[in-house]
Formats: structure tokens, C-alpha cells, sequence
């Protein structure tokens, strides 16, 4: 385990809030993860908690109904809230209340550099964006300061985010999508561009990047994974942040996610999911 962080405090359980339980789990910590939804997490926290025992891992993995109880002894909280911007300043401020002093509050925000939330803390100094990707798959991890983060801050999610055996993206200067997802949101953008002009069918781009990167799945079907709900939001905040119309999504993304298709969660995205 990495320094002196030794519980973790998960604030939002859909996929990447339980993925990141899950790999924390396996390294030790105890988690108090919250969610305003309930329902499943403690099936989850069972499993995991007899995974711990079973392999004599340290530390247990507990549910709670609200995140002061959730962050009441947290070295490090870890937000995983829906990509909007004002939701995850109320969060931040109902954390910053209710954890000890010495927490550090992190983001795992895909697009959000935390200096657009600090305002809503007064511990301006012990806020980060650490942001995973694909937890089970990629194992690194974005790390980025607010305005004022501290040295020591900096330092001891780093050494956390190697702890769990991650590779920590040192991002040197601010930016809008941190160190990979620049990248990804360049592929993204372009194919999203190219199915909704009509230019190429989604499985043309998907076989194309596979055979290109040697990878088992395309741009398309990593998104239905990611959650289109989500890739729509992250694409909505670059766009507010340039202004540029180019920027914005296609209204045949909004479209699918009015609809409730938005990917693996749902049973339907780009492609249909099987059962």
C-alpha cells in the first residue's frame, strides 16, 4: 500500500466507481463506497469482501447512505459522478465538509481539469484529478493538480496510483482532457463525425482501427462501453469550453441517448449487447 492513504472513499458506484472498488480492494485498502442509487452494492461488497478473506487481503469494502458518512474517515476520496460540471461542485462541497482535514479530494472526471471545481472547497491545496480509463484494461491512470495543489499532495496520489500497480500520466501544465484522452477524444471525435455524415458504416471504422492497432474492439464498441450518456456529456464539455461548433456532437448521438440506448448498460448502443 502506497504512503500513508490507507482508506478510500468512493463517491458514486456505476462502472467506474465499481471498477475502481474493485482494483483498491484488491491492494488492500478498505473502501466506504457511496452511490444515491443502493441497489447491488451490496451483493458487490460481499463478493469482494469474500474475494479479501479468501486470499487474506487487508482491509474490507463497506456501503453507506450518505457521503458524510461515506468520507467520515477517508484518506482519499475519489469522486465518480455523471461529467457535469456544477454536479460535481455540490459533491465536492458536501466532501470537503464532511472528510477529516488531512483527505485529499480527487476527480475522476474524464474532461474537467479540478481547478473548475476547487472553488467549492476551502482545502484548495488537496484536490487532484486522477482519472482512470478502462480500469480492468489499461492500467494507468491521469493525474493532474488544481491551481494550488500542494507538492505533497501531488506526491502521495502519484504514489497511490502506483500502489494499486497503475502507471501515473504526469500531466506538467493544465489542459482539457489530461495526457490519453486528448488522444482518444481526437479518434472519437472524428469517428462520430464520419458515422453521423453518412461517410462509413460504424463496423468499417470499428475493422479498420482493429486492424491498424491490432486491438480486439474498435472506437465504436469502446464507447458502448464507456456509455454513450457518458461520451456525450465529455464531448458536451469540450464543446462549452471552445465555443467551436465543430466541436459538438452529433445531434444522432443525443438522439440515441434520449432513447435510452447507451451502450452495454442498457442492452443497446452502436451495436446491440448479448445476453
Amino acid at each position: 500500500m502506497g504512503n500513508d492513504i490507507k482508506i478510500i472513499a468512493m463517491i458514486g458506484g456505476g462502472y467506474m466507481g465499481k471498477a475502481i472498488t474493485a482494483k483498491a480492494s484488491d491492494y488492500g485498502y478498505t473502501v466506504r463506497l457511496y452511490d444515491i442509487k443502493l441497489e447491488g452494492l451490496d451483493k458487490l461488497a460481499k463478493r469482494l469482501n469474500k474475494q479479501k478473506q479468501k486470499k487474506e487481503i487487508p482491509g474490507e469494502i463497506t456501503i453507506h447512505e450518505s457521503i458524510s458518512e461515506a468520507v467520515a474517515d477517508a484518506d482519499l476520496v475519489i469522486e465518480a459522478v455523471p461529467e457535469r460540471l456544477e454536479l460535481k461542485k455540490e459533491i465536492f462541497s458536501q466532501i470537503d465538509k464532511a472528510a477529516p482535514p488531512h483527505a485529499i479530494i480527487a476527480t475522476n472526471s474524464s474532461s474537467i481539469p479540478v481547478s473548475k471545481i476547487e472553488g467549492a472547497v476551502e482545502r484548495k491545496d488537496k484536490v487532484l484529478n486522477i482519472h482512470f480509463y478502462s480500469v480492468m484494461l489499461h492500467p494507468m491512470a491521469d493525474i493532474m493538480r488544481g491551481s494550488i495543489t500542494s507538492d505533497e499532495t501531488f506526491e502521495k496520489g502519484k504514489k497511490w496510483i502506483e500502489s494499486i500497480e497503475f502507471f501515473p500520466l504526469v500531466v506538467k501544465k493544465e489542459c482539457l482532457g489530461f495526457v490519453f484522452n486528448r488522444v482518444w477524444r481526437a479518434v472519437k471525435k472524428e469517428c462520430l463525425k464520419i458515422w453521423a455524415e453518412g461517410n462509413a458504416d460504424i463496423e468499417i471504422v470499428d475493422k479498420a482501427w482493429q486492424l491498424w492497432t491490432g486491438m480486439g474492439f474498435g472506437p465504436f464498441k469502446a464507447m458502448d462501453g464507456v456509455g454513450l450518456d457518458v461520451v456525450y456529456d465529455i464531448e458536451m464539455s469540450y464543446y462549452n469550453e471552445s465555443g467551436d461548433p465543430k466541436d459538438k456532437p452529433p445531434q444522432a448521438l443525443k438522439d440515441m441517448v434520449d432513447r435510452g440506448e447507451l451502450g452495454m448498460k442498457t442492452g443497446q448502443g452502436f451495436y446491440p449487447i448479448k445476453k
